[in-house]
């Protein structure tokens, strides 16, 4: 059972990655969302704000004081941990050695994703509210908007790298913070990228999922890991 958010990260760098909210789809989560209800005296507990105990604030925390944990949309379309040491053996999965310039050749990617891993891309790091600016995002394209940032997350291509507050015209700040992103290569650096076969990381993700959860199906994993 963890109990701060220091133990969430000696668990985490163990496991070495992990669902982010929960673990609803059965492979994985360091912090499970029923803790509280099924162990009363664990102290972590959801959406209280406080930095010690509250998963929801370790999500920015490991981005802002640590350098060997990445968070993003990047499991099953949403939230997950995958820490330096495996981050290499996911890249060789999704991205199979190519750059965002080579998977754009190939035609899988679509128009809204390479606006907006362009405007990413340009600004080194932005936050939400100015990527959505820049790329001129309207309520009609909202949604293809939202759908291109979690595929760009979940192919390994941008990821979550912070916070920032918002600013009105008169330099006052306001509502919420908004998430900072970058690409993944100013995120860890050319170094984070290794010659693994995609059959070798996926074996070696496989085989880590059944040590953290000897019940997964072979069918959940599959989608998991790719």
């Amino acid at each position: 059972m963890v109990n701060s958010f220091k133990e969430f990260c000696e668990e985490l760098i163990k496991s070495g990655f992990s669902m982010g909210g929960g673990n609803a789809k059965g492979i994985y989560a360091v912090v499970p969302y029923d803790w509280k209800t099924t162990i009363p005296s664990c102290p972590v507990v959801w959406h209280t704000g406080d930095p010690e105990t509250d998963p929801w604030e370790w999500r920015m925390r490991v981005l802002e004081e640590r350098k060997d944990i990445a968070y993003g949309k990047v499991f099953f379309g949403s939230s997950g941990y995958i820490t330096k040491e495996w981050y290499p053996y996911f890249l060789a999965v999704r991205r199979q050695g190519m750059t965002f310039e080579e998977w754009y050749e190939t035609g899988t990617i679509s128009y809204m994703e390479k606006l907006v891993y362009d405007v990413i891309a340009e600004n080194k790091k932005i936050a939400l509210h100015d990527i959505k600016r820049d790329c001129g995002i309207t309520k009609e394209t909202s949604s293809q908007f939202d759908k291109a940032l979690t595929s760009l997350q979940k192919n390994l291509f941008v990821t979550m790298c912070g916070r920032m507050p918002k600013f009105n015209k008169n330099g006052e700040p306001y509502g919420w913070n908004s998430t900072v992103f970058c690409t993944v290569e100013e995120f860890w650096g050319e170094e984070m990228f290794m010659e693994i076969s995609k059959e070798e990381a996926y074996q070696r993700i496989h085989d880590q999922i059944l040590k953290l959860n000897p019940d997964a199906e072979e069918k959940v994993i599959k989608k998991f890991i790719l």
